[in-house]
Order: structure tokens, then sequence, then C-alpha cells
């Protein structure tokens, strides 16, 4: 097979499985796998040339490994010391021992039962990271545990690298080999770090004067590959020389464009990786030792499990929480390929149970996360009182008050909304995960409590029943759409206003039910505009003018304003004025079962600017659109109209 017909098959193929992996929202790494094991040649054999692939995803690892040390911070890891050198440490230390003492139970040599103990110890970065982000818990206490762990793991990854390959050998040579790799490792990390911090900036320096991105990008893989290839001559491994790279690239400004430049490379470089690591699976030996990949997924679940979440509650985490960093992190991870690929002389019996229980074991992980919170409330006993707790502090910061305004997410965009709605006098209180923010912003006076604004249980107590409008803060779709369907549930008439950094969101979420969408896209233009047409001479009034024309289209419902009890001052100009108002379509009203179109309310002067409900679009509905009850009718008119369609919909 020629190198073309090689990279053909391996791209098309992933290609397909990433994209059929992605659809079942399963990890990529998954995908990559299963396509090695198919076109390998213990499947169906269309690879011929294996090693020829496998020297090419040597760079796979290199490429990950300069990104670990691309993200590899001083200050970061001096801020989850405690967690990182804490749990982080005892979690790796403690559960190779557990697997180096279980491996030996079945007669395998101490060396190999070491070299599987780091391959099992490791749990999955990418697809770990990718969930707490998704969920939002990347700050939550047991997301803060998560991370100060996989961070350790990272860096534990080097010394393994130079560890591994070592316990080949035999056992009185192997401290005089483990000594001379070490010492090597020292020497030659303390050259690259004393003297390469200096010559790294200017280096970069004299590079980023050429202005030119090729440039730039060809510079980083000479870094990368020439720091890997000085390791490897000195007897370690590749990867290190490209942690090591990646870490004195960090320690620049240039880090976040090299970040961007590498990852294309890296990221098909690495599935390049898995597809060979796939390459290795041979279904004929497993569906003889079936019951061994069982037993070793069974044990590795367990023991991590348990280790992960004794350890964090002997140190002071939750009981809930320590359970809850147990069943994320039980699940093995894509460095145990990296390892157990070092592991030499394995037996191929073993070499294939490890690395289908590895694969099985990432394949649930998304499902163990998924259902881990139900497994917390289950099984751990104070955790319903400590949400009891939770939700009693934030129904008591809402106490009192009437005519509110919820915010979900009390970030930057949160607290300037706050800050416009104080100097308005009304009142708010907000709901936020992130236990520091709220800490300091309760601190300073602001109307913020711990709560997750997705449950309908800490909406309730935050008022919901008597508020008067809920404004998610936070541009999370998924999140957004939890939030609307509780609100939908519970109080429909309250008007939900959803902030969404993609303007194809828009529709979605006012079919879930929101009251207006607001796109940060489309805000932002409209400032660039405004502030570009004033600068080439515009007249401010015609800009304005433009301004309002595009937001007015835009936002149906800034074309009036919903009257409030300051407004009786208002002269009778002002009185003629168009508003907006809400009708709630209780049960027994009239207009309940009949079409919009057939109620003629243009002929009253109104209009109905949107409907709210679940499953019909929030803005500009249909004349054909069947009212139903608990329907909210918002309609534009002036004074009299809006109270000639309040009677007209409502009336007996």
């Amino acid at each position: 097979m020629s190198a073309l017909s090689l990279v053909l098959l391996l791209l098309g193929a992933s290609v397909l499985a990433v994209v059929i992996f992605r659809r079942f929202n399963l990890p990529p790494v998954l995908g990559y796998l299963l396509v090695g094991s198919l076109i390998g040649p213990h499947a169906l054999n269309l690879m011929q040339d294996v090693t020829r692939a496998q020297a090419l995803a040597e760079f796979g690892v290199v490429f990950l490994m300069f990104s670990i040390g691309l993200e590899f911070s001083l200050p970061k890891l001096y801020a989850m010391k405690r967690i990182v050198f804490g749990l982080g440490l005892l979690q790796v230390t403690l559960s190779m021992i557990l697997f180096t003492g279980l491996v030996m139970l079945f007669g395998v040599s101490w060396q190999i039962g070491i070299a599987l103990g780091g391959v099992f110890a490791m749990s999955s970065t990418a697809v770990l990271t990718k969930l707490l982000a998704e969920r939002m818990q990347l700050d939550s206490a047991h997301g803060r545990e998560i991370m100060g762990v996989l961070l350790f793991q990272d860096l534990a990854v080097v010394p393994l690298l130079v560890l591994i390959p070592s316990l080949t050998q035999p056992p009185k040579q192997l401290a005089m080999l483990m000594g001379i790799a070490v010492l090597k490792a020292i020497v030659v990390l303390a050259i690259i770090l004393v003297f390469g911090q200096k010559l790294m900036r200017k280096w970069f320096h004299f590079v980023a004067k050429a202005k030119s991105s090729e440039v730039f990008v060809l510079n980083v893989l000479l870094i990368t590959l020439s720091l890997a290839h000085l390791t490897e001559l000195a007897g370690l491994s590749l990867a290190l020389g490209a942690f090591v790279a990646g870490m004195l690239i960090s320690e620049t400004e240039y880090r976040l464009q090299v970040e961007e430049d590498i990852k294309p490379f890296r990221d098909v470089l690495m599935g390049l990786f898995f597809v060979t690591i796939g390459v290795k699976l041979d279904l004929q030996i497993l569906l003889g030792l079936w019951w061994q990949v069982l037993l070793v997924l069974i044990a590795l679940l367990t023991i991590k499990g348990l280790v992960v979440g004794l350890l964090s509650w002997k140190l002071g985490a939750s009981p809930g929480n320590a359970v809850r960093s147990a069943l994320w992190l039980c699940a093995g991870g894509e460095f145990g390929f990296v390892l157990l690929g070092e592991i030499a002389h394995l037996p191929k019996g073993i070499e294939q149970v490890a690395l289908t229980a590895l694969v099985l074991s990432m394949l649930i992980a998304p499902f163990i996360v998924h259902y881990s919170e139900k497994i917390v409330m289950r099984f751990v006993a104070n955790e319903w009182l400590m949400r009891s707790m939770q939700l009693t502090k934030i129904a008591a910061q809402a106490m009192g008050t009437e005519k509110h305004a919820i915010l979900c997410g009390f970030g930057r965009s949160g607290q300037y909304l706050a800050r416009i709605l104080s100097q308005e006098s009304i009142n708010y209180i907000a709901l936020d995960l992130d236990p520091d923010r709220v800490r300091e912003a309760a601190g300073a006076g602001e109307t913020v409590v711990f709560g997750d604004a997705s449950r309908k249980e800490s909406l309730v107590a935050a008022g919901l029943m008597r508020a008067s409008v809920v404004i998610i803060t936070v541009s999370d779709t998924p999140l957004a759409e939890k939030i609307l369907h509780h609100v939908q549930a519970l109080r429909p008439d309250v008007p939900v206003v959803v902030r969404t950094g993609d303007e194809r969101d828009m529709e979605r979420l006012a079919h879930a039910g929101a009251a207006e969408v607001v796109p940060e896209a489309l805000e932002a233009s409209l400032m660039l505009a405004s502030h570009a047409l004033v600068l080439v001479g515009i007249p401010i009034n015609r800009v304005l003018k433009r301004i309002r024309q595009t937001r007015a289209q835009r936002y149906s419902l800034l074309r009036g304003y919903y009257r409030g009890a300051t407004d009786r001052d208002w002269d009778e100009v002002e009185e003629r004025q168009l508003r907006l108002h809400s009708i709630w379509l209780t049960p027994g009203a009239a207009a309940i079962g009949k079409i919009l179109g057939d109620i003629y309310l243009e002929q009253l002067g109104c209009e109905v600017s949107a409907i709210r409900r679940r499953g019909i679009r929030a803005v500009e509905p249909s004349p054909e659109t069947l009212l139903e009850e608990g329907d909210v009718i918002v309609v534009l008119g002036d004074i009299e109209a809006v109270a000639a369609a309040e009677e007209r919909l409502l009336q007996k």
C-alpha cells in the first residue's frame, strides 16, 4: 500500500467514525479506536503497513505532550497545590500500588504490574474537561477536585514515560539504569530550563518580526521536534522533550498563538495515534478472554472510584462531592494508551485485556457522569439535607421580594445587569454556581446566592412565583432550555429574556418559550457599526435611527413598553403612545380554542407581538395559530386598544 493510499484510508475511515460518534455525543477517541480495530490486521486487514502508520502516530503523542506543557502554569499549579499535590498525588500513588498488587496476585511480574498500575491510574483529561464545561461545573467543588487530579495525572505521565521503559531490564541492572535515566533527565531538563527561557523568548521575538503566520507555524514545529529529538538522543522519550518545549513557550507572550497554531496538527496526529492503538485489538483473542476483560473493567472502576472517593472525603470534601469526584474519575483515559504503548515485551493476552478494559471504561464514562447526580442523591444520606439548606438560603434571600428579577448567572453580564436594575430601584436575586464569586459579591452587598438555576427547586426558592421577569445571563443554550422548561411548567406568564452567543439559536430558544433572545453578535455589530458610521461622517441622528430600525426588526418587543405605576404621571401625549401588555388566557377565557386570525384584534388597533408557549414561535405568530389555555398573548397598542383586546380575549 502506498503512502497516499494509507493516508486516504485513515482519513476517510476516521471522518466517518468521528461524525457518527459525535452524533451520539460520544468521545471521538472511541471512534478512532473503532476505526483502527476494523481496518487492522485482525479484522478487515485494510492497513497492511502498520509500522509506517505507527511511526507517524508517535508524533501525535509528541504534540499531545507539547499541549500539556503549554497548559502547565506555575501560578495555576500553586493556586491548586492542595488538590494537585494532595488528592492528585495520593490518587495516582495509591492506585498504582493497589493495581500492582492485584496484577501480581495473578502471577504477573512486579515490573509489568507497576507499568499497568500507571496505565490504569490515568483518567481522561479531554473527555472530563469537556463534560465539566458543558455542565458548567468547572468552578464547583467537585469540578475543582477533578481538575486538580487531572492536572497531577498529566504531570505524572512525564516521570512514568522515563520509568516504564526501564522496567524491562533485569532486576540487577534496573536500579542502575533508573538512576542513569533520572540523572539524564535532570541534566537535560536543567540545561533546557536554565538556558532555554531567555533563548526561547528572544528567538520567538526574532521570528515574530517576520510577520508571517507560515514562518511562525514552521518555527513552532521546529522547536517542538528539536527538543523532542534532543531528549531522544539523551536516551529519554520524545514526549518528554515536547513537554519541556511546551513549558518553555508557556512562559512567553506567544503561548496563545502557539496553542491555536499547533491544535490542528495535534488533533490530527492524536487521531492517528488512537487508530494505531485500535489496530492492536484482536477480536478473536478477546472472545476467549471476555470474562477477564469484564473482571479488569470492574476492578478498574471499583478501585479507582473507592480510592478517589475515600481520599476526597478524608481530605475534607463532603460525602456528596466525594462520591461525585469518584464517579467522574473512575474510568481510564487517553494517557493510559500512551503508557501502554511504552511497555515492552508485554504478553499479547494481557495487552488485549488491558486495552479493551480501557476502551470500554472510556465508552461508559459519559453515562456514569450523566447518572452521577442521581446516584449521589440516592445513596448519600446527608445530600438531601445539604440541598435543603442551600434552598433555604436562597429562599431567605428572596423572602419578602415581589415583582423582582431573577438573574440566572452572575458573571460579567449578570453583574452589569444587576447594577442597571439597582439604579432603577428594581429588586433582583441572582443564582450562580461559582462559590468564590458568590462569597465576594454577597460580601459586597449584592443579592446573589449559590444555586443551580437549571433546577426547578432553586427557581422556586428564588421566588419564581412572585417574580416579574427571569433573565438568563449565561450564554449556554442547553442550560437556557432547561430553565425555560421549568419556567413554562411553573409560571408560564412570566417573561424570560435569554442571552445567546449564536444567532442561530434564536429560533430554538424562542420555541422553548423565551420572550426575547438577545444575540451577542448582533449587539456587538450594532455598536461597531454605530461608532464606524459616526467616525466616517454620518450624522448622529441618522446613525441612531438606523440602529433603532435594525433593533425593531430583530426585537419585536422593543416596539413598545410594558406600562407600570410609575408611568401614570406622563402627559396626555404619552398616554397615546404604544405600549406592550401581557394577557394570560386563564381557564374559561373566550379566546381558548379559537384561531388567532379569527379574533380580529387588528380591528381594535392592536397587534400581537408574541405568544409564549412551548412549541410555538415566541414572536410574530401566524394568524393560523390555535390559542390554548395558558397561552400568554403579548399585544401592542395604545391604552384603549389594549383594554379592548384584553376584553375580547378574556370575556366569558
